[in-house]
């Protein structure tokens, strides 16, 4: 497996080593001590979660808050604009995004430590998307922020598609109203 830095401090790209053949694929989608190495940091994940969505659909910019979740994000079918925000304010890039395309096909995974807001929209008729989350998640930190904040200008690819969307979600805060880490 292989890293790719971003421009956001701590989020990294990963790129497994896929194994390929007349019978098909193998790879390895993870592995502890490996993952540790290639994030520099000792992550452990107490949580595993499927999120099944259909085309259009957006579901994010979500944050627990102050128990801080970093995710390892990847698409077990189909595929989806993976969205991650930085949502710590003494960060130097603070509010600044990152969108990269996941699938079933291209099997990256994307790291995103705590600190950010996370969401994706489906690409595709249907998706599938894992993901490991270093903290349990709690109803009462769950936050949003308002997936079309103006300030964070996010181009979801939704050629002029109406996304489906939670109430949650719809209702969410922009950014300069919402609690955010220090």
């Amino acid at each position: 497996m292989i890293a790719i830095a971003t421009k956001l401090s701590g989020l990294k790209i990963l790129e497994p080593k896929v194994h390929s053949d007349h019978r098909g694929y193998f790879f390895e989608s993870f592995n502890q001590r490996v993952f540790n190495e290639l994030v520099g940091a000792q992550v452990n994940f107490v949580q595993d979660n499927h999120s099944h969505s259909k085309k259009h659909v957006v579901r994010g910019l979500h944050y627990q808050y102050p128990l801080a979740q970093g995710k390892l994000v990847r698409v077990a079918q189909g595929r989806v604009l993976n969205v991650s925000v930085d949502i710590r304010r003494s960060s130097p890039t603070f509010s600044q995004h990152i969108s990269v395309e996941l699938s079933a096909e291209n099997k990256r995974m994307v790291w995103i430590p705590p600190g950010f807001a996370h969401g994706f929209v489906a690409l595709s008729d249907t998706a599938d998307v894992l993901y490991k989350a270093t903290k349990y998640w709690h109803q009462e930190q769950q936050h949003s922020l308002l997936w079309n904040d103006p300030e964070l200008a996010i181009d979801w690819q939704l050629s002029g598609y109406r996304p489906t969307l939670s109430s949650a979600d719809t209702n969410a805060k922009p950014l300069a109203e919402a609690e955010l880490f220090d």
